[in-house]
């Protein structure tokens, strides 16, 4: 009797266990793009103490609670990046120097990360650059990049190759969790592969098209469960409820399990279930990190908790980390800031406000918008003899917002991070060109309406005032009055008629002005704009119009927004008299220089 009644609880044991299936533990972050330390500003970061800052985000604290994580589930817990982990701060300025962040995420307990557009900024050649030197340094995560296509015809990615052929690099990924048999792939979806050219001649297969064959793949291999790792996105839409290339995907492909989610630095606070598949994504710069807990019975995968985890002070970081990142601040300090005459941690400029904009609403009302145009227009017209007319950047150029306190080199980098030139120096390099006052009616009324579909677009100037009626229909007919403002103040009303044949100079940084030479095919034919040197003639290698900062000195040196940026708050006025510059008070709220006319 005790012999069946023991059985029995045997069989009860193994029923219930059946029914409540395997447990995984998932944490995910995307879009950290190289915030390594907390902000901001930087300087209050103070990952080895708690209560007593309130900086948000960081690797040390990140670390710990990894490894929170992996001292309770050490057996099913799986640490995921959907990515972006590199460039948006001065650390990734030297990865291709140093090979760092990859071997740091590893060492923190990273087990995949994927790439996204961000990772090819440099172009397809310096990623295989930074992730071979990466190698040298230690043992790197699992990275994924599914859906890319490299050229049979160009040997610039014969790099990239390599390292898929090595399978440093993988298309897909099986992994052993828990008892769990784990297939992983990763996409670079639509939006991210539009605005990486620098991947050249790397281009990418279609979503629903590598998806169907990855989950077949990882099918016949006998997954429990499949993660898809997709920097494509999620957007709020004019209901307010999340859609996008992830949903989309969620809905035409068969198979998948779960989607992490990235790209739109979008922050979701519950999972978002489309077709019974659970889409996730966790903010950006390490600010949150996801905690998703999986149950996986009779072969379907369901939710059993999500929650953010926030990264911020309350979290006592992980000392070996916090070294390694302080040694690598060095390294930066000695390869990028001392030739410019700068330190990691100088002083440069406090603000008593937030310098800000919102990118999915009020674009506007911007107060960091005007200050970075301005920037740019007071550096050229300071150190090149030809200046400019106007100046002008774009909310998807402006990375970062300037919170209130003493700023130092990193907090300004932040806001203007991304891309490089031909020097050391990194950042996108200052081009000029030349249009007619009808081409620059042209250029202000595709731009105000480009941005209603994507918020990138939206821009910021300096050196004009114009006034625009947004109930007139055509784009060209929007802007009415366009005025010149001269460094001395004086105003010069500009003639939009074809007859006028007088060039106007533009500044602004060389990628975003390489969309005055596709005006005509981002407006189906109505808009034609044909970009021009000093002498009115047609400009079609972006390279020849890069300003010259230092006309004294052999070649070309190049100006950065970054720099500008610095130069300009740097010589600000110091109104409470302790050594360092005070934001000026016109920029307390937003300076506009297009406005609505009725």
């Amino acid at each position: 009797m005790k012999y069946f009644a023991s059985l029995l609880l045997v069989i009860f044991s193994l029923q219930t266990f059946a029914q409540e299936g395997k447990r995984i533990v998932i944490i995910h972050t995307n879009d950290m793009h190289s915030h390594l330390n907390g902000f901001a500003p930087e300087v209050n970061y103070t990952p080895l103490s708690v209560n007593d800052d309130r900086t948000i985000g960081g690797f040390a604290r990140l670390a710990a609670i990894i490894k929170n994580e992996k001292q309770d589930s050490p057996d099913n817990t799986v640490v995921i990046d959907a990515g972006d982990f590199l460039m948006g701060t001065l650390f990734h300025t030297v990865e291709a120097n140093t090979g760092f962040q990859l071997p740091l995420m590893s060492q923190m307990g990273y087990d995949v990360v994927c790439l996204g557009n961000h990772e090819f900024d440099f172009g397809t050649p310096a990623l295989a650059r930074i992730i071979r030197v990466s190698l040298k340094n230690g043992i790197l995560p699992e990275i994924l990049l599914g859906n890319v296509v490299t050229s049979a015809d160009d040997s610039s990615d014969d790099d990239l190759e390599a390292l898929y052929a090595e399978g440093v690099i993988k298309h897909t990924l099986v992994m052993e969790k828990g008892g769990l048999k784990i297939g992983f792939f990763s996409l670079m979806g639509v939006n991210a592969a539009e605005v990486a050219p620098r991947a050249k001649p790397v281009t990418f297969e279609k979503q629903k098209k590598f998806a169907t064959r990855a989950v077949a793949e990882l099918k016949a291999q006998k997954c429990d469960m499949i993660i898809c790792i997709s920097h494509s996105g999620l957007v709020k839409g004019k209901n307010g409820q999340w859609e996008g290339e992830d949903a989309d995907l969620a809905r035409e492909v068969k198979g998948i399990s779960l989607i992490l989610s990235a790209h739109t630095h979008s922050l979701l606070d519950k999972p978002l279930i489309v077709n019974d598949v659970p889409i996730v994504q966790a903010g950006e710069y390490g600010e949150f990190a996801g905690r998703l807990v999986v149950r996986v019975s009779n072969g379907k995968a369901s939710v059993e908790s999500f929650k953010l985890l926030t990264v911020d002070d309350t979290i006592m970081g992980d000392r070996v980390t916090d070294e390694k990142i302080k040694e690598q601040e060095k390294r930066i300090t000695d390869i990028i800031l001392k030739p410019l005459g700068l330190d990691y941690n100088t002083p440069v400029m406090e603000t008593p406000v937030l310098l800000e904009f919102d990118e999915q609403a009020d674009l506007e009302n911007s107060n960091i918008g005007p200050v970075v145009a301005d920037a740019i227009h007071y550096y050229i017209n300071r150190h090149n003899s030809a200046g400019a007319d106007l100046s002008m950047t774009s909310a998807g150029i402006i990375r970062d917002k300037i919170m209130p306190g003493v700023q130092t080199p990193a907090d300004i980098f932040r806001v203007m991070p991304l891309g490089s030139g031909r020097d050391k120096v990194p950042g996108y390099a200052l081009s000029r060109l030349y249009i007619t006052g009808h081409e620059l009616k042209n250029v202000l009324g595709i731009l105000l309406a480009a941005y209603k579909s994507n918020s990138d677009y939206y821009c910021f100037y300096s050196g004009i005032r114009a006034e625009y009626d947004p109930d007139r229909g055509l784009l060209k007919k929007k802007v009415v009055k366009i005025e010149i403002i001269k460094p001395d103040g004086t105003i010069v009303n500009v003639d939009m008629s074809k007859k006028n044949k007088t060039l106007y100079s533009i500044t602004a940084n060389s990628y975003m002005l390489e969309f005055i030479g596709i005006i005509k095919k981002k407006s189906f034919g109505l808009i034609n704009v044909v970009p021009k040197d000093v002498n009115g003639n047609k400009v079609t290698d972006m390279t020849t119009a890069v300003i010259d900062m230092d006309e004294n000195r052999e070649g070309v040196q190049e100006g950065k927004e970054w720099l500008a940026l610095l130069e300009y708050l740097q010589q600000m006025k110091d109104v409470n008299n302790n050594g360092i510059p005070d934001i000026e008070k016109k920029y307390y709220e937003a300076v506009k220089s297009i406005v609505k006319v009725r």
